[in-house]
């Protein structure tokens, strides 16, 4: 009878522990806020400086200073991303790997062209449909995870229902084709961005740093950005400017605090509960972003419905499939030269 207690004991998680994961979820909820908070600051930025395009290089040009100014003191960062180009030449990893920044350099110009048309709750539930969809191909085709998935009904049923979700917040707009097309921004980015983990911790894996992933991933979208930033100064179609106001410059640092708080909150919660908290905040922040800040978008009814039906096509599919195997590649899909590209908890998008 004591045994048969004990085992009950033991069955039921301890109240102090189910309170702390509860705090943990909290805290990731408030941390899926900093999000829509990055986007709202590149909104009012792109409308500020009345270019989405500079906007974007204002927010990855603060992002890579203060990287730098993190990883260039210790010789060990040091070392590291100043050797990642001899890497890139010598083929130590497949080239892809080092160019996942321009996933996030499409997602924060979107942020910069779009958001204050479309509004904070819109852009997100777009993106994030969009990276439901590239999650399900992602895990079928086996990039950026150990094993390939099977498309299971609740894997479709999620894929279609974040189509169904980008349809409901921008049903306001049908008759604004201009606004429509907008849309396509930040679904494309959320697209793109189902590799970009891979790339990123293929890198860090390589630098035995995450540190120096994500500066290297700020570099490169930097980079991007200004080459065609500056064809576009030469074309005589743009100027630069910066803005006077301080916290315009805050999206670069934003995306770096969501970064870091999802890295050390994933080894309390795990990387499903992790993934369904943060894009609960972030779609919770878009909506209350959008109906407390004036100017920053309008909150319909189908917006609220959208961001739900996101979040519940997130949900389901998340949950897993059967591993497909790949009888053609005995060891595991996406490795190269012993280095396994685990998933990460966050994409790093800017």
């Amino acid at each position: 009878m004591s045994q048969s207690t004990d085992n009950v004991v033991h069955d039921r998680p301890p109240v102090a522990k189910t309170a702390a994961v509860g705090l943990f979820v909290l805290f990731t909820v408030l941390a899926g806020m900093l999000g829509p908070m990055q986007s709202a600051v590149n909104g009012r930025l792109g409308a500020d400086l009345g270019d989405g395009h500079l906007a974007a290089i204002v927010s990855f040009g603060s992002g890579l200073v203060l990287m730098l100014v993190i990883i260039l003191p210790r010789p060990s960062t040091r070392r590291a991303f100043l050797s990642l180009p001899g890497h890139l030449r010598r083929g130590t990893l497949p080239w892809p790997n080092f160019f996942a920044g321009l996933c996030g350099a499409v997602i924060v110009l979107s942020e910069g062209i779009s958001v204050g048309a479309l509004g904070v709750a819109t852009f997100q539930t777009a993106l994030i449909s969009g990276m439901v969809i590239s999650g399900v191909v992602c895990d079928r085709l086996g990039i950026g995870v150990p094993f390939k998935q099977a498309l299971s009904i609740f894997r479709i049923v999620g894929a279609v229902l974040a189509v169904v979700a980008t349809v409901l917040v921008v049903s306001p707009n049908f008759e604004a084709p201009h606004t429509l097309a907008l849309v396509i921004l930040p679904f494309v980015g959320g697209l793109l961005a189902g590799w970009q983990p891979a790339g990123n911790s293929n890198i860090g894996k390589l630098a035995s740093s995450m540190l120096v992933s994500i500066t290297w991933n700020f570099l490169v979208g930097f980079v991007a950005l200004t080459a065609v930033f500056l064809g576009r100064v030469a074309a005589g179609h743009a100027s630069f400017a910066l803005p006077d106001t301080w916290w315009m410059y805050l999206g670069g640092p934003l995306g770096l605090a969501s970064i870091a708080l999802m890295a050390l909150l994933v080894r309390r919660l795990g990387l499903l509960l992790l993934a369904l908290a943060s894009t609960a905040g972030q779609l919770v922040g878009s909506i209350l972003i959008d109906s407390l800040i004036p100017g920053m978008g309008a909150v319909h009814v189908v917006t609220v419905l959208g961001a739900l039906v996101a979040l519940f096509a997130s949900g389901i599919a998340m949950i897993p499939s059967r591993h497909v195997r790949d009888e053609a590649t005995p060891r595991q899909v996406g490795s190269h030269d012993g280095i396994d590209p685990a998933p990460e908890a966050e994409e790093v998008r800017s």
